[in-house]
């Protein structure tokens, strides 16, 4: 049996290269001796003026960057986005303005709560991140594998992150954290619910489905708006671990879904996924059943029907692993015309928290990083009067004015060269002349009905109950308080769903 396609790569590298190629320092200058550092006699001190070793010592001291706070373990390929279904009577934006328009990106697939050493197959969302190189510039579609979230307030996310994580003292995963945190906000009911089922455990990133999640806005040539959202539909069918597959799997290859996907590439069976958009008037979100802003709700299909769009092909594996996946940088603020956000709060949180970790991370000058860089804008260039800051690489504008406005000839805003037709519209949050600044409470805005929905018709009898035997062997170990407040929701949604879980309590219990 040959060796598959990941392990040949060195093999492949050296294959590939027809000359030997000279080493260096990082100077560009040629090294005599790589093998032994200067001493003072074959048994003194090395001595500082030894370049060779201090430049290298010095990189290799400096090599690791912050870990992502979420989604640290993950892999990528790059690819193309092709239109296949003209919806331009929807949308502006370039990218979609022809049947047949190829437009390059790159994509990013991890898990949520784990170290970047987790293992793929852990129960999780999968992160799902798409940045297209468009020629009005970076479109970053930043999503799960699940079409809901947990919550729908970032005032949250930090907190339920926390408790995704280590407990502070004992550096270990706490089931008190999980499901306090969990019982005390009975929105995360339906997400769990999600998590729990068998599309918790995915088989690797090519076998499940990706979801813009939020909703966003799109603006045709017309400026006339609408609601939509992004569904991402995996052509090779959704393929999941059972609990038992995907605990071997963490132990037999913690690496599976990188994997997976590297030598599906390699061995030019590309993966590819189809895209739909649900479509909501401006009338219609004023008219449904719930807020169609809330991230943790769906549209339903009946109501909101699929509209294909394209599809995504993955034909090329990074080139390196850290310069293109560990250094590429996702932000739901890296919009293009005629595609914009809407009042849904929890997008509205990402537009800050995103570009503000990438600057930690990376720095001010992170869309420098070739993986980021809008190259496919028109003109190659990005013009604009940002300047300096760590690690710039570019040409820094040269002698252009670093101010605006001014009178020598510095690029202008859209108002003043842009068509119409080109410019972004104001955010339409409602069409009342006034309403109050507060803090609402939507704690209690219907947690339930969807979360009932999902396991009476969308989950069979085996499902649902893989489902409950899930979730109640993993609260088990949560103190009996919590899982009594958790089990209520859940019954809440359903009173067979909560009775099943407290059951597979009940059974582990009575084998203590």
């Amino acid at each position: 049996m040959g060796r598959e396609k990941s392990a040949e790569q060195l093999k492949e590298y050296a294959e590939s290269k027809t000359e030997q190629t000279v080493l260096m320092t990082g100077t560009g200058a040629p090294i005599e001796d790589k093998l032994n550092v200067m001493t003072v006699g074959e048994r003194g001190p090395l001595l500082m003026q030894d370049f060779t070793f201090t430049d290298e010592m010095a990189h290799f001291n400096r090599e690791r960057i912050p870990e992502r706070v979420v989604h640290a373990k993950g892999g990528g390929a790059k690819g193309y986005f092709e239109v296949t279904h003209d919806i331009t009577n929807y949308c502006k934006a370039n990218i979609f303005e022809k049947i047949g328009k190829r437009t390059p990106l790159a994509v990013r697939f991890s898990t949520v709560g784990g170290e970047s050493g987790s293992a793929d197959s852990a129960r999780d969302p999968r992160g799902f991140a798409i940045k297209f190189y468009t020629e009005e510039g970076i479109w970053d579609l930043v999503g799960n594998n699940t079409p809901i979230f947990f919550i729908r307030d970032p005032i949250f996310f930090p907190s339920f992150i926390h408790t995704q994580k280590r407990n502070p003292q004992t550096h270990l995963k706490d089931p008190d954290m999980f499901w306090d945190f969990i019982s005390l906000r009975p929105e995360t009911t339906h997400q769990v619910s999600f998590l729990f089922s068998d599309r918790g455990t995915p088989n690797g990133w090519r076998h499940m489905n990706g979801y813009g999640s939020h909703t966003f806005k799109m603006v045709n040539a017309d400026g006339h708006p609408v609601y939509c959202k992004f569904h991402l539909k995996t052509d090779q069918g959704i393929k999941n671990f059972m609990a038992d597959e995907a605990d071997e799997m963490a132990a037999k290859d913690p690496d599976h879904s990188i994997r997976d996907l590297y030598n599906s590439i390699a061995d030019n069976k590309f993966p590819t996924w189809s895209m739909y958009i649900q479509v909501m008037t401006y009338d219609q979100a004023s008219k449904f059943q719930w807020n169609p802003f809330d991230l943790t709700k769906i549209w339903p299909q009946a109501d909101y029907p699929l509209i294909p769009v394209g599809r995504m092909v993955l034909d090329e594996n990074a080139s390196n692993y850290f310069a293109e996946i560990e250094q590429i940088a996702f932000s739901p603020s890296h919009l293009v015309p005629g595609i914009e956000a809407s009042p849904d709060k929890m997008l509205q949180g990402r537009l800050f928290s995103y570009p503000d970790t990438h600057r930690h991370r990376l720095g001010s000058n992170y869309l420098q990083i070739p993986v980021n860089c809008p190259y496919n804008v028109r003109g190659g260039k990005v013009n604009n009067y940002q300047r300096d800051g760590p690690q710039c690489v570019t040409d820094n504008s040269k002698g252009a004015p670093n101010y605006y406005p001014n009178s020598f000839n510095g690029p202008i805003d859209g108002a003043r060269s842009c068509p119409a037709a080109k410019r972004q519209t104001a955010l339409h949050v409602d069409r009342t002349l006034a309403v109050d600044v507060k803090k609402y409470n939507s704690a209690d805005d219907d947690n339930f009905t969807q979360v009932g929905t999902f396991w009476r018709k969308v989950l069979n009898e085996a499902e649902r109950k893989r489902l409950a035997e899930n979730i109640g062997n993993h609260m088990k170990a949560a103190q009996p308080f919590i899982q009594k407040r958790a089990v209520a929701n859940f019954a809440a949604a359903d009173p067979e769903y909560g009775a099943m879980i407290q059951a597979v309590i009940d059974k582990a219990s009575a084998k203590m």
